[in-house]
């Protein structure tokens, strides 16, 4: 069971992208306070965690009712990505005021930026795969784990913004922006592919 719940943890954790989430957060609450920034980073921790688990446990049922394909889930996430990384780029409103914490908490810090397409069908294919219950415990305590690992990354963002100052963040932030409208833009064609084959 260690070695499940090692095997887990290690290829939820990497899949969480932690160390883009955290240049996307450090993008998006350059204008934060440290006291904003620790209550979004344990808000966007808590609704990873809740999203996770939904997608674990009723993912495939959620799919099926709405319809709702993988390739779908792509290009909505792709549009979505898009337009936070046009106003990174831009020095929007949604990566400068503070207002918008509670907003970006769940979309797109949480969806899709930590828990994109790549994630959600890994929790889809966990999730739909047999386990007896110890397993299933052991598995979910391995998610729970790195998700919270990824949230401590976040709470330590201000030491990261020590480091690379204003103008380090700034640059952060556009250079956060290119690599998301590219992660977009290829989310969309993959997405788009099966469709243009019926």
């Amino acid at each position: 069971m260690a070695a499940l719940f090692l095997s887990t943890f290690i290829k939820f954790f990497f899949l969480l992208t932690p160390f883009f989430v955290l240049s996307t957060f450090l993008a998006m609450t350059r204008n934060f306070t440290p006291r904003q920034k620790t209550a979004l980073a344990v808000k966007v921790t808590v609704a990873v965690l809740v999203v996770a688990l939904v997608i674990f446990g009723a993912g495939n049922f959620v799919f099926q009712v709405f319809g709702i394909t993988l390739d779908a889930f792509r290009i909505g996430t792709g549009i979505l990505l898009m337009l936070t990384a046009i106003q990174l780029v831009d020095g929007g409103t949604q990566a400068q005021s503070a207002e918008a914490a509670d907003h970006i908490a769940v979309v797109p810090l949480a969806i899709p930026v930590t828990v994109g397409p790549a994630t959600t069908g890994a929790l889809l294919v966990m999730g739909g795969e047999p386990h007896g219950p110890i397993e299933l415990l052991v598995i979910l305590a391995a998610i729970a784990a790195s998700i919270l690992l990824v949230g401590l990354f976040l709470l330590g963002s201000a030491l990261v913004e020590r480091v690379v100052k204003k103008q380090g963040l700034v640059i952060l932030s556009k250079i956060t922006g290119l690599i998301l409208a590219a992660l977009a833009a290829q989310l969309v064609m993959v997405g788009v592919q099966p469709f243009l084959r019926m």
